[in-house]
Formats: structure tokens, sequence, C-alpha cells
């Protein structure tokens, strides 16, 4: 299959098995400092907790998962995880309520977990909000929660640890420099990108790679020195770009689906769902590699969900595919995307993907991405029949952004054209229908496009 650069997948094989011959583990750097972040990279959080979710720390929301945290099932994940990835790292975050549980389940609990920190070099980390403390809490109460527990993890792995990123769902930009000018950690799993009608909370509108926030807004990415937080925020979920166009379930269809075990294996069986976690993997690893420089893939799978022979399945086919993928820790990928990317100015991300023919991803229509510092701008299109695509989605980052002062569910950043269509301005439409300015805006980074208007 040939592609719009003109890369086709006999080239993409090559290009993933001529960098290394086996798997790299534990954070070696790919390319020289400076010459910007190169390879294939892939991050996998597993999340131990009490109750499903923990929104504060005396309220949840759900079911009760003790049963679901026991420690063999943690031994399971860890197990499932070095099966497929032998000597690699992964990054675990334990809740509120896991934090300070006295069972003696728990406490064998966090045991694990320091001894993975001592045996494997893992990341223990904690999860403030189960995923969704900004909606449920104030700034204020979550900073000094997430202070405390930060604080506990380091006296439960000893040895002055201090983890090297959080894991948060979403987290508000206030409480992201307060990661990184108090607490010193400058990476944060900040947003679950094209979040939408689903779930907790959300949080359409940033961007799918890492980027340095704005002091106005969590998805908006920093536009200078003025505005500029050093923490590195990380999308938490690699979703099928086709199917995250969707609001939530609309049409039946999941716009969740992608690496994670729920959507795909859980609800369209083994064979069909492990081929599209290896699919929307290739979203990132083929084109996306070879149009950015570098890939990145990530999980975050609950200990309590299981698919623990899903994730073995998962890193050895990657393994097998593309042998020079790292797999490491959130806080190391974040640090080492650091080292590489000192702001915002020369993001210019780039994804052209066909649909995999799961359900709600189209086989024959191709979406085509544009994320940069000024704006994101997403193409549509019916590629079997040469049509010219559609904007489908246009959120300009140099307007005037703010996040919600409440506790409010909805924490997207929308403005002139959004994917999810939830608003009547929100209809795709051709790049000449948009703003004189707009187009100018568009056409000084991507002169290409212009062909498309």
């Amino acid at each position: 299959m040939a592609t719009k650069t003109g890369w086709t997948r006999r080239q993409f094989l090559h290009t993933a098995t001529s960098s290394a011959a086996a798997l790299a583990v534990g954070g070696k750097a790919l390319g020289a400092a400076g010459a910007g972040l190169q390879g294939r990279y892939l991050t996998h959080v597993s999340v131990v907790r009490v109750n499903q979710i923990e929104v504060t720390p005396t309220r949840s929301i759900g079911l009760d998962e003790a049963a679901d945290n026991r420690p063999e099932k943690i031994r399971s994940r860890r197990d499932a995880f070095e099966r497929g990835c032998p000597g690699g790292r992964m990054t675990w975050a334990i809740s509120w309520l896991a934090l300070r549980d006295d069972r003696k389940e728990y406490q064998e609990a966090r045991r694990l977990l320091a001894g993975y920190h001592d045996k494997y070099g893992d990341e223990v980390t904690f999860i403030p909000g189960g995923y969704c403390a900004p909606m449920y809490d104030t700034r204020e109460n979550n900073r000094r929660t997430i202070h405390t527990a930060l604080g506990m993890v380091s006296e439960m792995v000893g040895g002055k640890y201090r983890p090297e990123s959080v894991v948060a769902g979403f987290l508000d930009v206030e409480n992201q420099r307060h990661l990184a000018e108090d607490e010193g950690i400058h990476v944060c799993q900040g947003q679950i990108w094209s979040q939408h009608a689903i779930d907790y909370g959300d949080g359409d509108g940033g961007i799918v790679y890492p980027y340095y926030p704005s002091r106005e807004h969590y998805l908006k990415p920093a536009q200078g020195k003025a505005d500029f937080v050093d923490s590195v925020c990380l999308d938490g979920w690699t979703c099928d770009f086709l199917a995250a166009r969707r609001d939530g379930f609309l049409g039946g269809f999941n716009s969740r689906l992608g690496v994670g075990p729920i959507e795909t294996v859980g609800n369209l069986g083994t064979t069909v769902g492990r081929r599209e976690m290896m699919d929307t993997t290739a979203m990132h690893f083929d084109t996306g590699r070879a149009l950015n420089g570098f890939g990145f893939v990530t999980g975050i799978w609950e200990v309590s969900v299981g698919h623990d022979e899903d994730l073995t399945y998962w890193l050895q086919a990657v393994r097998e595919r593309w042998p020079d993928t790292q797999v490491m820790t959130e806080g190391a990928f974040g640090l080492e995307w650091r080292r590489h990317v000192p702001d915002n100015t020369g993001l210019n991300y780039r994804f052209d993907t066909k649909g995999t023919g799961a359900p709600g991803s189209e086989k024959e229509l191709e979406i085509r991405w544009f994320m940069n510092q000024e704006f994101r701008l997403a193409l549509l299109g019916d590629w079997t029949k040469g049509e010219t695509p559609l904007a489908i989605d246009f959120t300009r980052y140099d307007l005037k952004a703010s996040e919600p002062q409440g506790l409010d569910r909805e924490w997207s950043l929308m403005n002139v054209l959004n994917q999810k269509g939830t608003r009547p301005q929100d209809k795709p439409r051709r790049l000449s229908a948009l703003s004189a300015e707009d187009q100018a805006r568009i056409f000084r980074r991507y002169p290409e496009l212009k062909k498309l208007a």
C-alpha cells in the first residue's frame, strides 16, 4: 500500500528492521542530542486502585474493584509485560485509596510495586482523581492531594525515590505547573486525546504528541516564554484516528478504539481486536514515524480489566514487526523528548492514515492531521473516489483560551471547527470555505494544501 508520502510498505519494513536488530530497552536515545527525537517509543501504564473512579480522596464513582486488584492480579500483569518485553520497564500508577488501604492485600500490593522498581527499574507514581481530578475537585485540593500522595509513593518505594512523571488522565495546567516548579516533576500524562462524551470527562482539542502547555489551558501549546509551562504533556491512550473523530458512541461506534483492550479485544473478539491494536500501532510506527521522525504509542490498562494475555501478544508483535521500538516508562520518554525539544516552536506533527476496516474506521476514508504550535487541522476524504478532502477540524492555538473555573466535565478546547461535530458550526467544509485569514495561516505552513482549497 502506498501513501501520499510516496513510501511503500516494503520501504517501511526496511526502515523498521535496519534501525536495530533487537528491541531496545532502558531509555537509550536514538539520534544525537539536538538533532530531534528519532525512533519508535512505546509506554505502558498499569493502574492499581480500590474503587473504579476515585474522583476525590473521599468520593468514588463506580464499582469497588478491590477483588480485581489482588496481589496475584498485579503479579500476573507484571509477568505478562515481561513475557512480551523481556527487560523492559513500565509505569505503575497507584490511586489514593490503594496507597492508604490497610488490608493485607494492599500492603502486599504496595510491596510488590516497590519491588518492581528495585528489580526492573519500573516507575511507580500517583494517579489523582481517577483520570478526572479537575472535573471533581478544586485545583488547590488536587495540588495538596498530589503533594501528599507523592510523598507516600516515595516512602513506599524507599531509597529517596521520586517518580519522573505523574499519570493523571486530565490535569489542569496550573497543577502541571506546580508539578514542574514545586515538585520537580517535568512529565505529566495530562490529557486524553480526543476524549468526548465518554467516561467521566471531556477533553478534545489538543495535540496527540508531546507538547509544553500554555498557562491559559492544558490543551493549548505554549505560544512563547510568557505562557510556557515546563511540563511535557502526554496523551494517555493511542486511538485509531478515524474512530477518534466520533463523538462518544455516536452511530454505535466507540471513539476510543485503538490499542486499549476493552474497546478492541473486549468488544470485537480476539482476532479482530488484536488486528485493530496492531493497525492502530502502525499508524504511528509506519507513516507516523516516516512523517515525524519518531512514533509514540501509549496505553493505560487498569489491573482490574485483565487482558494480560493480550498485553503479552501486543508487545511481542510490536517487537517482531518494529524491532527498534524502545519500551520505557512515562517519565523516561517524556524526559527524552524534553532533552531534544526545548519549546513548541518547532512542533510540526503530521499523520496520514486510512481506515482499518474495524467498526468506526472506514477503509475507504483517509484522514490527514497537521498539528503545530499555532493550530491543528484535520482533513477527511474518500480516497477510493479521489474526492477533495474536507476540513473536519481547525483549532487555533493563537486565540485566547481559558479552563473552566468550576467543577465541570467539559474541558475541551474548541473554536473554529471541531472534529466531534457537536456545535452548529462543526460541519465539514472545503478549505476555501474558511476565512481568508485562516486560509493564509494554513497555507503559510503547508503551501501544498492550496491545491485542495
